[in-house]
């Protein structure tokens, strides 16, 4: 047992334990929120016909595609998805935001695409928003609801932590799984190595969720709104995949010359410490599972479900799991 000396000042043990439980899936029971509708049967329904070469989606619209967090070190990210639009005959673009940015920022940025898709083409655009790409979306169009509501045909929302996430507050929350050190180490790997903000991941804990929903509101029934949630598969074979590598090291490399040596050395010893490669089927399973124990919450390793539910949307649950 831990004793009291071990505790932040105003924290309980108790407070530790508990984590996130209490924000899980706060959104969809807030008062006064909008319900949402099953479209789960029609989805699998239009997907079948795609998948023989069949689609209803209109060429009226400009799909726009927008990536998540980290996507500008994944240069195929969505190529493949544009490639599949434009091969069925639709125009489609991806968003070039800095994924790590913070909301409010990358909101302004998607306002400005969209505007110009919207001047440029005559028609209207389809956002298409993938994990904090979502968030990045369904934020424009709340802070600047006025200014794009007629030049959008509605939003898509897939696995996206619209609620927020228990990862990005339990990271940041102190007196939880992580304390100030883990933020330091944070602020270093997302401000520095990889030029983002550190508010990307303050953005999407529960707390500043909720600030943002309550002061900035989606406009339901003005644009349609559907919302993709789904489950990572926690098979045993993705965790023999994990054990397999668990002992593999990387090879020392040289960071960048900005790095203190004091900072150098601590990464480099926890590089040391990385598997080579991490399949990411078996990341998500790990982290998925570890939510799954720690809150009793079904989730993709990232987003649970629920907080992936936007209300006032047509909610699509596939079965078939990641």
């Amino acid at each position: 047992m831990c004793s009291s000396s071990n505790l932040q000042p105003g924290i309980s043990s108790t407070e530790k334990l508990q984590g996130s439980s209490d924000d899980n899936g706060w959104l969809p029971r807030s008062p006064g929120m909008p319900g949402v509708e099953d479209g789960t049967a029609r989805f699998l329904e239009l997907l079948a016909g795609i998948r023989n070469g069949e689609h209803t989606l209109p060429s009226s619209f400009v799909y726009l595609l927008i990536p998540g967090l980290f996507s500008n070190h994944s240069p195929l990210y969505f190529v493949g998805t544009k490639k599949f639009f434009s091969k069925m005959g639709l125009a489609c673009h991806i968003a070039k935001i800095h994924s790590e940015a913070s909301v409010e920022h990358n909101a302004s940025e998607l306002k400005q695409y969209i505007e110009e898709l919207y001047w440029g083409s005559g028609k209207r655009v389809m956002p298409l928003g993938h994990s904090k790409g979502g968030v990045d979306a369904a934020a424009a169009l709340s802070i600047c609801c006025c200014d794009l509501k007629d030049k959008v045909a509605g939003l898509a929302l897939v696995q996206s932590p619209y609620g927020g996430t228990p990862l990005a507050s339990d990271i940041l929350r102190e007196g939880q799984i992580a304390d100030k050190e883990t933020r330091r180490i944070m602020e270093l790997l997302i401000c520095k190595l990889i030029k983002g903000d550190i508010r990307t991941l303050e953005d999407l804990t529960y707390e500043k969720r909720k600030e943002f929903i309550m002061k900035h509101k989606l406009p339901y029934e003005q644009i349609p709104l559907v919302s993709f949630h789904s489950e990572v598969s926690i098979a045993p074979d993705m965790f023999a995949t994990m054990t397999h590598i668990a002992h593999a090291k990387l090879p020392w490399l040289p960071l960048p010359n900005f790095l203190t040596q004091e900072e150098s050395d601590e990464i480099v010893q926890a590089g040391r410490q990385l598997p080579v490669v991490i399949p990411l089927s078996a990341a998500m399973a790990v982290t998925a599972l570890h939510l799954q124990l720690r809150y009793g919450e079904k989730s993709e390793g990232l987003v649970m479900c629920r907080d992936a539910q936007v209300p006032g949307s047509v909610v699509v649950t596939p079965d078939r799991k990641l």
